[in-house]
């Protein structure tokens, strides 16, 4: 593998006006250096904090051999492209049997708004997140404040060239490892709902930042509170202008609806291939119903990976993509429940019993702790009801419930 942190020198101009040429460059790479990616194949570490530095020198061997991860985001930053180069890339490690890095799943929610709102800011801080030697986490959620951002409490008051941020956030994704935020403040009043928030970024070293992990019922620490204790905040560091953060959080829901569903769907077909194989090479009899489950699972994804390659391809065309959107997240949800609930189902006393620390199970407990992570799926990022209720209201146009 080559050590170059150049882009495929001339090929690079052609790679990034043409996202097909690029996801073939990238398979040949992959399967040229096969054996250098083995180390990323197979179990991955269990704690986060291990996962997220495993897949961080992912990130670092892509970049340097290739810049095959500045491809989709615009210059300075990266090489150029559209988010169809993004697709390919997540696409293609899948096909490899390559884990999707996690950074990369925060990465399409956040990243989009700051090119498009901060390019400046965009240029100073996203090619560390492409070498893997940074990462963010995503601050919206806060105590009272979950399905209802416009309720939002944390608060950042203007002082000379600074906001001061004091508050807290909850749930945060990759809270207790990132290396910076980027929050939902309040700048305006509670009144002002909506209308009076700002998207800040916020170094997570910054002084009056604490965070304290919170475990899931799988013992992961996925997510964390982040409280703020007079943060001092340059006004660089705001993404788009004061008062106007809740349209960044409305441009970047697109991408998170759509992106995030494509990146869920190679890493679920990958864990379903992983999964038949499995049961395949076991020789024991399976659970009544298997292997139709199996059937209905692939096309549950297949259906998903329409969706969102339709919804892809209007991104990259520069259309606005909508409330329509919700229709991804609800069959992202139905992927994710309906993969974990076969695996569970279909290893029996494997997926309940393994114990964690048998190097000889940790294909089960990955599987267990992946199913207790996806229970969130129906309600983490908007939940199904209100993706429904969406969908009904905005794009359906449905009559309003009777309250009588």
């Amino acid at each position: 593998m080559s050590t170059s942190t150049a882009p495929l020198g001339p090929r690079a101009a052609e790679l990034a006006v043409d996202p097909v040429a690029y996801a073939l460059a990238l398979r040949e790479h992959l399967a040229d250096n096969s054996a250098d990616y083995d180390r990323w194949r197979g179990h991955e570490p269990m704690t986060v904090a291990e996962r997220n530095d495993h897949h961080a020198a992912l990130l670092r061997a892509l970049h340097d051999d290739g810049g095959w991860t500045r491809y989709g985001w615009p210059e300075p930053a990266g090489l150029g492209g559209d988010p169809r180069h993004r697709a390919a890339l997540y696409d293609e490690l899948s096909s490899a049997g390559l884990p999707v890095p996690d950074q990369c799943l925060v990465l399409e929610t956040l990243g989009n708004p700051v090119v498009h709102f901060a390019p400046s800011l965009a240029a100073e801080v996203m090619p560390a997140l492409f070498t893997g030697a940074q990462w963010w986490g995503q601050g919206f959620s806060e105590p009272e404040a979950g399905s209802d951002l416009a309720a939002l409490r944390c608060r950042a008051r203007r002082d000379g060239d600074h906001y001061v941020v004091s508050g807290q956030k909850l749930w945060m994704s990759f809270g207790a490892t990132a290396h910076r935020f980027v929050c939902l403040v309040r700048t305006g009043t509670p009144e002002a709902r909506h209308r009076g928030l700002t998207m800040l970024m916020i170094d997570a070293d910054a002084p009056g930042v604490s965070r304290r992990p919170v475990a899931l019922a799988s013992g992961q620490e996925e997510v964390s509170e982040v409280f703020f204790d007079d943060v001092r905040v340059p006004l660089s560091r705001a993404i788009g202008a004061q008062d106007q953060g809740w349209a960044v959080a409305m441009y970047l829901l697109q991408f998170e609806r759509s992106m995030f569903a494509w990146q869920s769907a190679g890493i679920a077909l990958r864990r379903l291939r992983d999964l038949r194989g499995r049961l395949a090479s076991s020789g024991t009899p399976l659970p009544d119903g298997t292997t139709g489950r199996l059937g209905s699972t692939y096309a549950d994804i297949v259906t998903l990976r329409s969706r969102s390659a339709a919804t892809i391809r209007r991104l990259a065309a520069g259309d606005t993509v909508g409330p329509e959107a919700s229709v991804d997240k609800i069959l992202l949800a139905t992927v994710e429940t309906g993969l974990h609930d076969l695996a569970r189902d279909a290893l029996g006393a494997d997926f309940l019993l393994a114990d964690p620390q048998d190097p000889h199970a940790l294909d089960s407990t990955a599987w267990r702790a992946e199913w207790w992570y996806s229970r969130s799926s129906t309600i983490l990022g908007g939940s199904a009801e209100v993706q429904r209720t969406i969908l009904a209201d905005h794009v359906l146009g449905l009559p309003q419930e009777s309250s009588r």
